[in-house]
């Protein structure tokens, strides 16, 4: 079994991206297209996000499909797109947490003695506490419905977390994509607020 700790060093297998592909092309062989496709929109949404390394985002979000296929057979969850977009929206939010350490190994893929190791571990231990105090703050900027909302919509894991947006839909009385919809516009929001509170500091 894969150690999950380690995500970023898996690779998939041949059997594992042909898993990959066939599950995008869903039953028609797309000859690889629908992959390219796939994997382009993915490039383009993390550089909406002014990410450093988008192209590198996108094959990790790839990989981690690739991945729980291996692991799981099937993703029955959502249709493939909108998988890869869901698991997109995680690698960018763990992205964040160390924007530092990514722009220093685009800008210098050399620096990789023990000694600069220890000081970007620094270095992103303070990032990931501002990132942090900075969440909190922009999320007590929100009104309490949606700072409820948006606690609410990120709650557990996998599962837990599919059957919890759905209660959370049907309490507020809205479809789930109306509902992602609202979280989506809800986040943005979030970022830009925390976006501004690190350029201030």
């Amino acid at each position: 079994m894969v150690n999950v700790s380690r995500k970023k060093d898996w690779e998939p297998s041949e059997s594992a991206f042909r898993g990959l592909l066939n599950w995008l092309d869903a039953g028609e062989d797309s000859d690889g297209r629908r992959y390219l496709d796939i994997r382009r929109r993915l490039v383009l949404y993390f550089e909406r996000k002014n990410c450093l390394a988008s192209q590198e985002l996108a094959d990790e979000t790839l990989n981690r499909v690739a991945r729980r296929l291996e692991e799981q057979g099937c993703i029955r969850d959502a249709a493939p797109a909108q998988y890869c977009y869901i698991v997109a929206r995680f690698v960018f939010l763990e992205s964040l947490r160390e924007p530092e350490a990514q722009s220093r190994a685009l800008s210098d893929e050399s620096a990789s003695s023990p000694p600069g190791q220890r000081a970007r571990s620094s270095d992103d231990d303070r990032s990931s506490k501002e990132m942090l105090q900075a969440l909190e703050e922009c999320l007590t900027t929100l009104a309490p419905s949606d700072r409820e909302l948006m606690l609410e919509y990120y709650r557990g894991e996998r599962q837990e977390k599919i059957r919890g947006r759905k209660a959370l839909a049907g309490r507020l009385g809205v479809t789930l994509n109306a509902l992602t919809i609202r979280a989506c516009r809800l986040r943005d929001k979030l970022e830009a607020c925390v976006r501004r509170r690190l350029g201030e500091s």
